[in-house]
């Protein structure tokens, strides 16, 4: 049985903890985007850089948003976590009447409500520079939720496992920032050599950013072979984390 007060605590917590700290958290990544969409905007004005059949910010926009959400579930938990086990408040967690299980899943729930808002605060700011011919705002949230959940987990385990920031600045600079910039944020696969087509078409995570971009203008028919796929991408990546919590390898020192 799940200790809901314990998980509700720490969600609250750990969101106003993130709300505190809005000049690193919200406004840094917003002004990283802004300049990303202001540079791409004035090198538009001069190349033609469109993207099936998008303009090149109506496709760029969609892409910055869910790199920026992704690149935060993934540093928060991780951060956090290490950050705890270094002070030793992490040590309060393990002797809380709570299962390290639970401590993942509140992890995880404040993460998707803190990786919704950033979203959110990004769509709002950025709509004021591309105009929409269609906004599902269900897949929007379904996609963005799916990123939170692979990015959290994949975060939440680097930092249960590690003891020093190195560790997870490697992971983001070798995996996290790599598959955010290749797996089509700025390029369409239109635009890859047929020799480095696989390297998307393979790619999970492509689709899904191909259909949360597509949440901003297409209506399109749901692929329910491809959607299962990412679906069970996700959820195992949730499942190893939720193993890995649960068997507690080399929690503390």
């Amino acid at each position: 049985m799940l200790n809901f007060f314990a998980i509700f605590t720490i969600v609250k917590f750990r969101v106003r903890e993130f709300t505190s700290d809005y000049h690193y958290s919200i406004l840094a990544p917003l002004t990283s985007n802004i300049l990303f969409v202001i540079i791409f905007s004035t090198i538009d004005r001069y190349y033609s850089l469109s993207n099936e059949g998008l303009s090149f910010m109506q496709f760029l926009i969609p892409g910055l948003i869910i790199m920026v959400v992704a690149q935060e579930s993934f540093d928060n938990p991780s951060v956090s976590i290490v950050n705890s086990k270094q002070i030793g408040s992490f040590d309060d967690f393990l002797i809380a009447p709570l299962s390290r299980v639970e401590i993942f899943i509140a992890y995880l729930i404040s993460q998707i409500f803190i990786g919704l808002f950033l979203g959110m605060i990004n769509f709002i700011i950025l709509s004021f520079f591309i105009s929409y011919n269609f906004f599902s705002l269900i897949s929007f949230v379904y996609y963005l939720v799916l990123v939170i959940i692979f990015f959290s987990s994949l975060g939440s385990l680097i930092g249960f496992l590690a003891y020093r920031w190195d560790t997870i600045s490697t992971v983001s600079n070798f995996f996290v920032s790599p598959i955010n910039f290749l797996s089509g944020t700025f390029f369409s696969i239109s635009a890859l050599p047929d020799e480095f087509k696989y390297i998307l078409l393979y790619n999970p995570y492509y689709y899904l950013i191909t259909y949360f971009r597509n949440s901003f203008y297409i209506d399109a028919k749901v692929n329910y072979h491809i959607n299962t796929l990412i679906f069970i991408f996700v959820f195992s990546s949730f499942l190893i984390t939720t193993y890995v919590f649960y068997r507690g390898y080399k929690v503390i020192k």
